[in-house]
């Protein structure tokens, strides 16, 4: 099938990447020349593990190319999937500009029937929007009868696992209420579908909702584990031991219990913070989602009241290293990183930062700027340093079993404040670190 990408970032350039593999002639579009620039060149502008090999391999094949010509794209393609940027606007609802811009230049210079399929995440509606800018475009050049139809697939896709996401899906949903442009998503997902039949139809608002409600589950399991551990360090109670005993549970299950620094990215903080407007503008108020988004940004500074706690308020002279930059392992993305929060909050108070990430140190040299209280170094030993204390911001693979000597041997003070419960605190102890994790048992003696 013919199928053209708009906006060739995490979503755009994964969805097309993946169905290029599947035999599929793709065209991703994006208005980035850089970007085009860069993929044209034989690389990607984004970290995420397995997808190079696959837009390298579909290029040379002949079924991935990418473009920054918006008429070339659309006449390609018959389903044209809109990947882009939904950021959040200053009053916490998602910025459709981008998405009703791609809905406009495909109604000015589509020719025949195309399928719009809505995959970045929207709020309900915006396929009615998608739907009147094209309409309007069609209009305007006497095409009132051209025939089109907008459909929601929304991406669940996690980064640093996007590709194995999409390659196999847990569900393939999509809402519609045209009978062709369903007939044609059931073909284009069809080898995804083999073993067990995936697809989920439904009507387009459902679609668009299903999207915004997963990610709202998903974020308030996480505040409510974090919310836990708080507690948890106030009674003497264990949250690791606590998230077994409940995970165990198959109502509950074990996935996003994990108590931790708050969560970050692209989707979680907006989502939220979208779903909460959305509540708004209809009159509702969600409380449990207000109480999450409080309760995460309460949680991105956690790790600085645990240094403040060991060093005091005043942190001048201090000097922190910091492993662990991306707000997850598996990527570089920045955005709403817990670790931008809790550089501001210890440089606020005097300190400066050494900070290591194995792949997101060209994103956060770009998002953070040149700062004399900020150094990026290249290895996560060069941090340690002259350091005062250790924090653990990114759960990297590479951080679970290092050298607990050598740490010992650079540090200023044998001080481990880990933000990801990576460690065992009796193995801290035993260790003579003293170390601090979220909603573990204190077993430190090392003095202050």
């Amino acid at each position: 099938m013919k199928v053209t990408a708009i906006g060739a970032g995490y979503v755009g350039l994964v969805t097309g990447a993946c169905l290029a593999e599947m035999g599929n002639h793709v065209v991703c579009l994006d208005v980035d020349e850089d970007k085009i620039r860069i993929l044209n060149s034989g690389d990607i502008p984004i970290h995420e593990p397995g997808l190079l090999e696959i837009v390298q391999r579909n290029v040379k094949a002949g079924r991935l190319q990418f473009t920054s010509d918006a008429a070339h794209a659309v006449q390609h393609g018959t389903l044209l999937f809109v990947g882009v940027g939904t950021p959040p606007g200053s009053d916490g609802s998602a910025d459709l500009r981008h998405v009703v811009a791609a809905a406009r230049s495909i109604g000015r210079v589509m020719t025949d029937y195309k399928v719009v399929v809505d995959k970045s995440t929207v709020p309900v509606g915006t396929a009615d929007a998608v739907r009147a800018a094209i309409r309007e475009e069609l209009d305007a050049r006497g095409l009132p009868d051209m025939p089109y139809a907008v459909v929601s697939n929304p991406e669940f896709l996690k980064e640093g696992a996007a590709v194995e996401d999409f390659m196999k899906p847990d569900r393939i949903i999509i809402g519609a209420d045209d009978e062709q442009a369903t007939l044609l998503m059931r073909a284009l997902y069809a080898p995804f579908n083999r073993t067990q039949d995936r697809m989920q139809i439904m009507d387009v608002r459902s679609a668009e909702f299903t999207k915004y409600a997963a990610n709202a589950m998903l974020a308030t399991r996480i505040s409510f584990m974090n919310e836990l551990a708080l507690l948890a360090e106030k009674v003497g109670a264990d949250i690791e031991l606590v998230r077994r005993g409940i995970g165990s549970d198959p109502r509950i299950g074990y996935q996003f219990l994990y108590a931790g620094a708050g969560y970050g990215g692209s989707c979680f903080p907006k989502d939220v913070k979208a779903l909460v407007r959305t509540a708004a503008d209809n009159g509702i108020s969600l409380k449990v989602l207000s109480a999450v988004e409080a309760a995460n940004e309460r949680q991105k500074r956690v790790l600085v009241d645990k240094v403040v706690e060991r060093f005091g308020e005043d942190l001048r002279g201090r000097r922190f290293a910091m492993w662990g930059l991306a707000f997850k392992p598996d990527t570089d993305d920045m955005r709403e990183a817990p670790s931008l929060v809790i550089i501001d909050e210890l440089t606020r108070r005097g300190a400066t930062v050494a900070a290591y990430d194995p792949v997101a140190l060209a994103e956060a040299a770009r998002v953070l700027g040149p700062r004399d209280d900020v150094t990026l170094v290249k290895r996560a030993e060069v941090a340690l340093q002259g350091a005062d204390a250790l924090l653990i911001v990114t759960e990297w693979k590479e951080f679970r079993t290092p050298d607990f000597d050598a740490i010992k041997a650079v540090l200023k003070a044998p001080v481990v404040l880990d933000g990801r419960n990576l460690y065992e605190p009796k193995l801290m102890k035993a260790l003579g670190i003293d170390y601090r994790g979220i909603g573990r048992r204190c077993l430190s003696t090392v003095p202050a």
